[in-house]
């Protein structure tokens, strides 16, 4: 199941909108009709943050990140730079920091106090982004979080924890996986992952993205 489950306005068949879905379009309607917002503004917001904004932008600067030297170098040195670039910025993401992992180094993102999230990169938080368990227990037992995710990250690789915060927010830069040699900028975004960025998970394997197709 997904993190976010949409109601849409078209159905198939004969099956009637649910109950959810009619307490939006009531309450839309409603703030509507008192011109405290315009027709169509929800429809806005929603195709922003489901086309314009969300994982997909992260994974297309991780594979710039992977795939041109030059822009990695700048995306370490000023990451909200290095991302407008792209012409990603805005709300909950004005200042980012990118931390890279490495041979002997994994990162994971966390916002301890709410939910603390990079908006234009990652899109919305997933559900348990936002728990307090979560929000607890990966600072204190960060490799145990990490294998309930399914992550294994070998004893000998340092984990370390970011705290994202009000003023900064923080993205993860995955390692490339091997056999990728050659890969357009396209085809490597296809292997980033949500969670890779958020350093819960790790980026797609060439014979993981095969079995997909």
């Amino acid at each position: 199941m997904s993190d976010h489950d949409h109601d849409h306005d078209h159905h198939h068949g004969t099956k009637p909108p649910s109950d959810k879905a009619l307490r939006v379009r009531a309450i839309e309607q409603l703030l509507t009709e008192k011109g405290l917002i315009r027709e169509g503004a929800v429809d806005a917001i929603i195709d922003i943050f489901e086309h314009k904004l969300g994982p997909k932008n992260g994974a297309r600067v991780v594979a710039r990140a992977w795939s041109d030297p030059a822009y990695k170098a700048r995306l370490m040195e000023n990451a909200s730079d290095a991302i407008l670039e792209f012409g990603f910025s805005g709300f909950q993401g004005e200042y980012m920091v990118v931390c890279e992992n490495t041979e002997t180094a994994h990162n994971v993102v966390v916002c301890t106090l709410c939910s603390c999230y990079p908006w234009p990169v990652l899109g919305l938080p997933p559900n348990w982004y936002k728990t307090a368990p979560y929000r607890s227990r990966v600072v204190i037992e960060p490799r145990k979080v990490l294998e309930e995710f399914g992550t294994h990250i070998p004893d000998e690789v340092e984990v370390r924890v970011w705290d994202s915060n009000n003023e900064l927010r923080y993205l993860v830069l995955p390692m490339r996986p091997e056999g990728t040699e050659g890969w357009s900028e396209e085809k490597l975004a296809q292997l980033v992952t949500r969670d890779s960025m958020i350093g819960t998970g790790l980026p797609l394997t060439p014979a993981q993205l095969e079995e997909m197709a």
